[in-house]
């Protein structure tokens, strides 16, 4: 389920909020906490066996730029500003985060 808009999440607030709740099990009136600290993840570990099947893994990274529309909403002007301002982010990283990013638009095959 996604929401095409800012305006989307208010306007289907009780039908959005049912499916956070039983996804995510958090309530409207709950407080969301961030901490990008991975010490602070409360994770348990894999059983043996499961861990020897990992080989890789991917990790989902979703957007929040409340300025900028979702999806086929945003004109290629906005999709420049948002990569902007994503390369402005990015170049902040440091040690093994640290690394060159490479725009589609000027990238060579």
């Amino acid at each position: 389920m996604y929401a095409g808009s800012h305006d989307s999440y208010y306007a289907f607030a009780p039908f959005l909020d049912k499916i956070i709740e039983a996804y995510h099990g958090h309530k409207p009136t709950d407080k969301h906490i961030s901490s990008m600290d991975y010490n602070q993840l409360n994770c348990p570990p894999f059983p043996t066996d499961e861990d020897k099947m990992i080989s890789s893994t991917r990790i989902r990274v979703a957007r929040n730029l409340a300025d900028y529309p979702l999806g086929t909403q945003v004109t290629r002007q906005q999709r420049k500003e948002i990569e902007k301002l994503v390369v402005s982010a990015l170049s902040e990283f440091t040690g093994e985060l640290k690394g060159k990013y490479y725009s589609l638009e000027t990238m060579t095959e």
